[in-house]
């Protein structure tokens, strides 16, 4: 099978470049490399079923041409974390949204049908005050919405272009909205609070908790959203839908420090922070995020593999072992006996 992954060197997307390489698929990844890394895919460095096209979605040339190659799609380009929003809205619109529109047409143009999953968030649903969302409840944002709602909207607005040409002319889409996908790879350069905390209680640091601590998130291993998207791109039933996807325990993010400061053996003191000093302006949290995973089940039959406190571990100790070679590194840079080649 061949499969272009848009923001494949990114972290959701490196990890279905190593599912669909593992299955012996054919993958090409395009990627600006604006939150992706090279590094996410050097461990394909050798593997001739790779091939990346570092360029933007929204200007390459080439676009169409790796459209009408691929038998299956998946859209994970995108701006992503709640500093990189707030601090570039006019980047997220355009990559967003232009790039998903251009997706579109050039699959639309190819003369050819692929299986596209189109990434779309949990954040579209914005303020509604619920416990738990399906696909049918109501979304809801302020009148008066700053741009912390940017990264949201524009994601509303690629779910409407999924449907439309999938409505429109045929074609084989499938929307997803993920629920706070967590893992390796992830960074925490751009407000993504797992890698924070998971950095913070390594170090020693104190570990930051943004408000109160009891706004809940549910948070999925990477490596079971992979496995989720593969499942619905392999599914007709799923082609014209909206699919939560995600795991539906829920935390809160007090106890999800807790858990993490366990979890590293830290003597880090927990602190907390108000939004204003975090992100330099107010900010709208939501509450509460936790889905409801019925339709995915139904579509495809999925359960998660990886609980919460096996990821945290997982993640702790991935975290140690960099810090150690990185340590290890800069001891023999600085020993006046070791002999450097």
């Amino acid at each position: 099978m061949h499969v272009l992954i848009t923001g494949g060197a990114g972290f959701i997307g490196s990890h279905l470049v190593d599912l669909h390489l593992k299955n012996g698929d054919k993958v090409h990844v395009i990627d600006n490399l604006s939150t992706g890394a090279r590094r996410n895919l050097a461990a394909h460095d050798r593997n001739k079923n790779l091939r990346a096209s570092f360029e933007d979605i929204e200007t390459w040339n080439g676009l169409r041409e790796a459209v009408a190659w691929a038998d299956r799609i998946y859209h994970m380009a995108a701006v992503v974390g709640v500093q990189r929003v707030l601090d570039d809205p006019i980047g997220v619109l355009g990559t967003n949204v232009s790039g998903t529109e251009r997706l579109l047409q050039a699959v639309h143009r190819g003369g050819w049908n692929p299986s596209c999953i189109i990434a779309s968030s949990s954040e579209v649903y914005g303020l509604n005050p619920a416990d738990q969302f399906d696909e049918a409840t109501d979304l809801t944002f302020k009148s008066n919405s700053r741009l912390r709602w940017t990264y949201a909207v524009t994601k509303l607005l690629d779910e409407f272009y999924a449907m439309a040409y999938h409505r429109g002319y045929g074609q084989n889409i499938c929307a997803v909205r993920l629920f706070n996908t967590i893992g390796p790879r992830q960074v925490g350069t751009y407000g993504m609070v797992v890698p924070r905390f998971v950095q913070q209680a390594v170090s020693g640091e104190p570990i930051t908790v943004y408000g109160d601590g009891s706004q809940s998130r549910s948070f999925c291993d990477v490596r079971d959203t992979a496995r989720a998207l593969d499942a619905l791109a392999s599914t007709e039933r799923s082609f014209g839908q909206i699919v939560n996807v995600g795991n539906d325990r829920e935390i809160t993010i007090g106890e999800l420090a807790e858990l993490v400061k366990h979890s590293a053996g830290s003597k880090s003191t927990i602190e907390h922070v108000s939004y204003e000093a975090a992100y330099g302006q107010e900010y709208d949290d939501i509450p509460r995020r936790r889905p409801v995973l019925d339709r995915l089940r139904d579509l495809t039959g999925f359960e998660p593999e990886w609980s919460l406190e096996q990821t945290i571990d997982n993640l702790v100790s991935l975290k140690r072992n960099t810090t150690r070679t990185i340590d290890e590194f800069v001891n023999l840079q600085h020993d006046p006996t070791a002999s450097h080649v």
